[in-house]
């Protein structure tokens, strides 16, 4: 990748397109789940959303293998699809604005009280 791609993100619709074009491959059921998914994973992205590409592809290729074995999308997700999007990006380690500004915040308090 290089700097103009980075610049102007279009490695990442790239990527999406490619994500798209695999999701559009599922059954019903686990595209419903990929778009629910995608929505409840946004809100942690950083500025550009890099950091939840690895993420993407890993939740992709998890539905696309048990869409393959005939599992449901209950049985692979659970029934509480926002709960295992929070567990993803717990795990991965990936940040909300809200996480960065508040250690932001912190920080620049400290800093202030000298500490």
């Amino acid at each position: 990748m290089n700097l103009w791609e980075r610049m102007t993100g279009s490695d990442m619709t790239r990527q999406m397109r490619d994500f798209e074009s695999r999701a559009q491959k599922l059954p019903t059921d686990y595209q419903a789940a990929w778009e629910t998914i995608k929505a409840n994973l946004w809100p942690h992205s950083d500025f550009t959303g890099r950091n939840l590409m690895p993420i993407l592809d890993g939740v992709l290729s998890l539905l696309e293998e048990t869409a393959a074995d005939g599992q449901s999308v209950q049985e692979v997700l659970g029934g509480d699809i926002k709960g295992f999007c929070s567990a993803l990006v717990g795990a991965e380690g990936a940040k909300s604005y809200r996480d960065k500004w508040r250690e932001q915040l912190n920080q620049n308090i400290a800093r202030k009280l000298g500490k």
